[in-house]
């Protein structure tokens, strides 16, 4: 049976709504004043501020997939959600996400939207040919990440650890080429990640509460940038890190343990800021932490899996201080070390109102509500809300920190997912599915999104 809030109706929707629209107030204001500043000292580096984005109304092949999925998630979701066998309900998820971020890519065009998203100058393809000598490659990464270095890296390529260029280089090798196999991968593999959440929040929390939020992790704004991004692959491997955490701890089982820390020692090397996701799997672990004194090997078989990755990048002659040491220098050499940190540290979260949505921003406040009630309201929901405001405050340690700065729309993905089952506190879903569903059409549709 599926529990509804306990609130009084009217009255929590009434607060819902002034969540909302404090969000969106937010978003405006970053609006208004990025756009005063990129016009007045242009260091914001960034076309349609807060966003990475260019102003351009347009339709495309996906538009009409992209309405009919957004149009039957919102009519049917909820119900089929609350309905469908657990194990029908995962690879609904999967696919129902999948074509959702497929048809929101499609609105731009298979080269646009898809093949050509990973071949750009900036991008991991344009470095392939490179990668023929695969530990030479790894011995001299560092020797290319600064911009004056002999054959700098391109900006992505630099900015993360060799793990994310050798998941393409791996592709090409088994005859995957190009942009458009590249494409396919970070979106059927970045799809997974909603059933990655929705496990956890079935191991740690209960299935009726992962079940209340399958439609918004399905349904996500956050779509507009996973369609195509190496950070939707990165995200998803992130939250199978939590996932397999998440299932260590219910069942004892050290074996999960080890997978989850294998996973997490890939997230580090696929990326230098997800090393916070260590915040989100420390939380799997408290709320497991009953478990986990009853079997301390958990956290040990966690640690030695999580040791695996690192320790091979590193025999093989990679450093990973030092590159991150390399790119924080390099990071001060382009946009980053202009890009006014007072604008965009507040921006950055309007930036994560867009990729969350609306109902994300109300559900935070019932999240809020249910920490403040915690002697009195379901143990289950006090769990979810702990894990939520787990990823929320990665999310903020990665803003202060002033090396996100713009980036928020695809850096964050790996966090944000994990704001998104708050909505599973709300009442109405479908009304709020369909403000989520709105804004990621309008997003996709305004606007040319990029990075």
């Amino acid at each position: 049976m599926i529990r509804t809030p306990s609130t009084t109706p009217s009255r929590g929707l009434r607060r819902d709504v002034r969540a909302a629209g404090a969000a969106t107030l937010l978003v405006v204001a970053s609006v208004l004043a990025g756009r005063h500043i990129e016009d007045t000292s242009r260091t914001l580096f960034v076309d349609w501020p807060p966003l990475l984005a260019s102003w351009g109304p347009h339709l495309g092949p996906g538009t009409p997939a992209a309405v009919l999925v957004a149009v039957a998630t919102v009519a049917y979701g909820p119900g089929l959600a609350a309905r469908l066998p657990w194990r029908a309900l995962l690879p609904a998820a999967w696919g129902t996400a999948t074509v959702w971020i497929l048809s929101l890519a499609l609105v731009d065009g298979w080269h646009r939207g898809i093949a050509g998203r990973l071949t750009t100058r900036h991008e991991y393809l344009r470095v392939i040919d490179r990668f023929d000598d695969i530990p030479a490659a790894l011995r001299g990464f560092t020797g290319h990440i600064l911009l004056d270095s002999p054959d700098n890296w391109p900006a992505h390529v630099a900015g993360h650890p060799p793990a994310a260029t050798l998941t393409f280089v791996l592709l090409d090798r088994i005859g995957l080429r190009g942009g458009g196999w590249a494409g396919m991968w970070c979106v059927m593999v970045g799809a997974t990640a909603c059933v990655a959440v929705l496990v956890t929040i079935r191991a740690l929390a209960d299935e009726a509460l992962a079940r209340r939020a399958a439609p918004f992790l399905v349904l996500a704004p956050a779509a507009v940038w996973m369609g195509t991004s190496a950070d939707a692959y990165f995200a998803a491997v992130a939250a199978w890190a939590v996932a397999l955490s998440a299932l260590a701890v219910t069942r004892r089982s050290p074996g999960w343990a080890v997978a989850s820390g294998l996973l997490l020692g890939l997230t580090c090397s696929l990326s230098y800021g997800l090393t916070l996701v260590a915040l989100i799997v420390a939380a799997a672990l408290v709320l497991g932490r009953r478990e986990v004194r009853q079997r301390p090997v958990l956290p040990a078989a966690l640690l030695a899996g999580l040791a695996v990755v690192p320790t091979v990048f590193t025999l093989a002659g990679f450093d990973w201080w030092e590159a991150y040491r390399l790119l924080v220098t390099r990071y001060g050499q382009g946009a980053g070390g202009i890009r006014p940190y007072g604008y965009w540290v507040w921006a950055n979260l309007a930036c994560a109102v867009l990729i969350t949505g609306l109902a994300t921003a109300a559900g935070l406040r019932r999240t809020a509500a249910v920490l403040v009630r915690h002697r009195t309201g379901p143990r289950a929901d006090l769990r979810l809300a702990c894990l939520v405001c787990a990823a929320l405050a990665a999310l903020l340690v990665a803003d202060l920190s002033g090396m996100s700065k713009a980036e928020t729309e695809r850096i964050w993905l790996p966090f944000a997912l994990w704001l998104l089952p708050a909505c599973a506190f709300l009442t109405r879903p479908r009304l709020w599915l369909a403000a989520q569903a709105l804004l990621a059409l309008l997003l996709n549709h305004l606007l040319f999104t990029g990075w």
